[in-house]
């Protein structure tokens, strides 16, 4: 975990009726297990020297290199001991969660590991786990936990890891830049079903991959629970992005007073950030005017404890997102001539 002064907190505000944003971690296991390693994704030579070709974490790194100049330039693999002294999830994922990654994949199929997976990322409310499986029971299974950070790939051949194939192919992206449906995966070949299974899988809070209009395409663009994965990204990038700045602000300045002078320091540095994700596409913009804002207390509008105890709470900021088009209906009329 990392050493820090500043904490964000977002609270998804719902209407009625840098670093590592990119790169995934491939979790896999072996009777000794292996530490987290970086790899440059230029070839796949590093993980075939360290995994070899018929492994399950080469096939996994191999389907995001797959992607050509979607992929990103680094992925990580780490393995889970499971030989004497076995390590549980927990265990595995404590060990490497200060690491740079942020999506997340696994080797194994198992239900009881994977839910184990998804239940630690949502405790820690941070990153996206992606996960596959080719049977409907186990898939249904795993949406009735509601998962928020969990992404169900439903696929007739789970061999070719779809999942890391759809990180491959969008998580490096700039965050704001795309929806993760409507993506053509290399490697990945479209499941033969029609609009009625399609609406079964989608109900079993699975997405597939299908063929629209001649196009091989990911189906939809969800977690488990119906979040939309770019939404969540989004979230963690603007939340991470203002704790560095501000962080970054505390490391350089002599000093920030407990003045409105220093507040403002801080509300400066969190508007950089929120303009910057509007340039992005993060956030909505109406006559080019940015759908943000921010609160921040005065020094005599603060708890004189917390100037005591030189701690600052009185900052609020908010964003309306600017979200994407999935669906449309279109209507027309035909009109006949008298």
């Amino acid at each position: 975990m990392a050493i820090k002064d500043v904490t964000v907190i977002i609270d998804v505000e719902r209407p009625t009726p840098l670093l590592g944003f990119g790169k995934p971690l491939i979790l896999g296991s072996s009777t000794e297990g292996k530490p987290y390693k970086t790899y440059n994704l230029d070839s796949l030579d590093g993980v075939k020297a360290d995994y070899g070709v018929g492994t399950e974490e080469y096939k996994a790194a191999a389907a995001i290199y797959a992607q050509g100049d979607h992929a990103p330039k680094e992925i990580a693999i780490a393995q889970r001991k499971n030989g004497t002294e076995p390590e549980t999830i927990d265990q595995v994922l404590a060990r490497v969660w200060g690491e740079d990654f942020y999506f997340l994949t696994a080797t194994t199929t198992d239900d009881a590991e994977v839910d184990a997976i998804a239940a630690y990322v949502d405790l820690e409310n941070y990153r996206q786990f992606f996960t596959r499986s080719d049977d409907p029971v186990r898939i249904a299974a795993f949406k009735a936990k509601l998962y928020k950070r969990s992404t169900m790939f439903e696929h007739d051949d789970i061999v070719k890891y779809p999942e890391a194939a759809l990180i491959g192919r969008c998580g490096s992206a700039p965050v704001g830049s795309l929806t993760w449906k409507g993506k053509t995966l290399a490697g990945i070949q479209p499941m033969d079903i029609n609009g009625t299974e399609l609406k079964a899988i989608h109900d079993r809070g699975a997405i597939t991959y299908v063929t629209k209009a001649g196009d091989n395409v990911t189906s939809e663009g969800k977690t488990v629970s119906g979040d939309f994965i770019d939404s969540i990204h989004g979230q963690d990038y603007i939340k991470y992005s203002i704790e560095y700045e501000v962080q970054k602000l505390f490391n350089r300045a002599e000093k920030v007073p407990y003045t409105n002078a220093g507040i403002a320091q801080i509300e400066s540095k969190v508007r950089t950030v929120l303009q910057r994700a509007a340039k992005q596409g993060l956030i909505d913009i109406v006559d080019n005017i940015p759908q943000y804002g921010t609160t921040f207390k005065s020094r005599a509008n603060s708890d004189a404890a917390e100037i005591a105890a030189r701690t600052y709470t009185g900052g609020e900021f908010w964003y309306r997102e600017a979200g994407a088009i999935h669906d449309s209906i279109i209507r027309g009329q035909v009109r006949i001539s008298a």
